[in-house]
Order: C-alpha cells, then sequence, then structure tokens
C-alpha cells in the first residue's frame, strides 16, 4: 500500500499543479499583477501548504526535528533541485527587482534562521533552538513582506494578455481544486515515503530532510516545471523565492510560536546549505549570460543536490 500511497500522490500532484498554474495566470491577468508576485504569493503559499501541515503537526506533536528538517530539506530542494531543473528546461531570466529585493531578501532570511537557530555556535545557549520571541519576528515580519510586495508591484505590460484566458469564477475554482490536489497528494506521497524509510531504520532528522522534504516540496516542483513548460518562467521563479521565504519566516516562525523548536540532529552543515541556496542565485545571475541561470548553471545545482544527499546517506 505504501507503494500505492506514492504513486497516487504524484498523480495528484502533477493534476494539481497544472490546474494551480492556469488558474494563477488567469488571475495575475485579471488583476494585471506580475506573474512573479503571483508565485511570491498565492503558488508560493498554496504549494507551501503540505511543508506546513507537516512541521505544524510535527511541532505540536514535540518532533522539532522533523518540523525544522522539512523546512530545511525543503528549501534545498526548491533551489538546487526545483531551479536547477527548471534551468535545463529553459533558462531562468532574473528581473532588477530579483536582483536587488526578491533575492536579498531570501539570504536575509536564510542568514536569520542561521542565527536564530545557533545559539551554541554564537554562545547564547545550551541547545540550538529558535525561540518563541524569535518566531514571533519572524512570522510578523512574513505578513510585512508579503504587503509590500504586493503594493509595489508593477506589472509589466508584456505580461498582460489582450483577453483573460478564463472566467475569474473558474480562475478561484482552478486556485482551490489545484491546491487541493496538491496537499492531499503531497500527504500520501509523504506517508507512503515515510513508511518506507521508517521500515529500513532511517533517522526522523534525515526522513525529514530528504524523502519527507521532497515530498512536501512536490507541489512546488511541479507548478515551477509546468509554468516554465508554458513560457511562464517569472512565476516558477517567483514559486521558489516566495515558498523559500514562506518556509523560513511564517512555517517557522508560526510553528516555533506555539512551542521552541530544539534542532536536534540537524546541524550546522545543514543549516549552511540553506545558506548556500540563498546565494547561489544571486552569484549565477551575474556569471555567463548575466541575469539568468543557463543550463549549464541549471546543470551545476543539480549536482550539488545530488552530492549533499550523497553526503547525508554515506553518514547513515
Amino acid at each position: 500500500m505504501d507503494i500505492v500511497y506514492i504513486i497516487m500522490g504524484l498523480v495528484l500532484v502533477l493534476v494539481g499543479a497544472h490546474i494551480l498554474t492556469e488558474g494563477a495566470a488567469a488571475v495575475a491577468e485579471k488583476f494585471r499583477i506580475s506573474e512573479f508576485v503571483i508565485g511570491l504569493t498565492i503558488v508560493a503559499v498554496g504549494t507551501s501548504m503540505p511543508e506546513f501541515v507537516v512541521s505544524s503537526v510535527a511541532a505540536i506533536q514535540g518532533s522539532s526535528d522533523m518540523a525544522i528538517g522539512n523546512v530545511v530539506g525543503s528549501n534545498i530542494f526548491n533551489v538546487f533541485l526545483i531551479l536547477g531543473l527548471c534551468a535545463l528546461v529553459s533558462p531562468l531570466p532574473f528581473t532588477r527587482n530579483n536582483i536587488r529585493f526578491d533575492i536579498p531578501l531570501t539570504f536575509l532570511a536564510s542568514v536569520a534562521l542561521f542565527i536564530t537557530a545557533l545559539d551554541t555556535m554564537f554562545g547564547w545557549g545550551d541547545i540550538n533552538r529558535i525561540g518563541r520571541w524569535e518566531g514571533i519576528v519572524m512570522f510578523l515580519s512574513y505578513i510585512a513582506l508579503i504587503i509590500w510586495s504586493v503594493r509595489t508591484s508593477k506589472q509589466d505590460e508584456q505580461e498582460v494578455a489582450a483577453e483573460p484566458r478564463m472566467k475569474m469564477w473558474i480562475a478561484v475554482l482552478a486556485i482551490v481544486g489545484g491546491l487541493a490536489a496538491l496537499v492531499i497528494g503531497s500527504r500520501l506521497f509523504v506517508d507512503g515515503a515515510s513508511a518506507v524509510a521508517r521500515s529500513l531504520g532511517v533517522s526522523d532528522a534525515l526522513i525529514a530532510i530528504t524523502l519527507v522534504a521532497c515530498g512536501t516540496s512536490l507541489p512546488e516542483l511541479a507548478s515551477s516545471l509546468v509554468s516554465v513548460a508554458k513560457g511562464q518562467t517569472g512565476m516558477a521563479l517567483g514559486n521558489v523565492l516566495g515558498s523559500n521565504l514562506f518556509n523560513i519566516l511564517f512555517i517557522l516562525g508560526g510553528c516555533s510560536t506555539i512551542t521552541p523548536l530544539t534542532l536536534g540532529d540537524i546541524d550546522i552543515i545543514d543549516i549552511s546549505m540553506v545558506i548556500l541556496s540563498a546565494v547561489i542565485p544571486f552569484i549565477f545571475a551575474f556569471t555567463f549570460k548575466g541575469r539568468q541561470i543557463d543550463r549549464k548553471e541549471g546543470a551545476v545545482m543539480v549536482a550539488i543536490y545530488i552530492g549533499y544527499i550523497a553526503w547525508l546517506i554515506s553518514k547513515i
């Protein structure tokens, strides 16, 4: 049955990603909102719901390893594998705002995670954990960021279609239905994959960073690849950056507000990989052809992810 759950989950994720992308793009056209901002908000928050559900339940149940590992693994997966694969399909161009604001904000959020989580490294405590007040600040920072992003966004004339692709009520139903399929599909995949992993005697921390993180990030993977295949690269980039911001500031911030989160077996290498995932897009924005992630850089990103997973497996 675990294998059946995995297959069913993948099918639902792929279908949900297609429906969600169409609905979100229609909303963008209707309200003259840029694809990037739609990706940063509606798509990013929606596709991050599996991470939110898994981490919230884990935090409430006292499984801090699972709650933090899910976010850490998801952010690493989002950048290195998802953006890497998307760039292999089609180069991902950056806008001026991406370089000036969006990528730096992702980096700052990653640094905030590094500073707040590694208490022993900075001499702030005997246990590595994210405290309640730190969580409140992170959570409120995300709310402020979204309000600022929506208010300051400007629609590029090239991104506005002459005629809307679907009626608004259909677009809303598509978004809701797509999100539902993504959440259910991801949950089936995670449950099946986790059951298989535990039967092999793998720790919760490793399961969270690898299988659970990959499973809960399937919506981002599917929706981003679908967006790129349809030429909506801005939505794909906004989806990944928005999801990473949501994961750190909203999910970990919200969960640690409910109960402080202890890192457990998650170490400085794992958190440092989150920092690297925020730095790599900025570096690639100024290499080779410039202001984009091209196919060569996409291949490098995928290779980094494979190397990291191989290193994790070697520690078992």
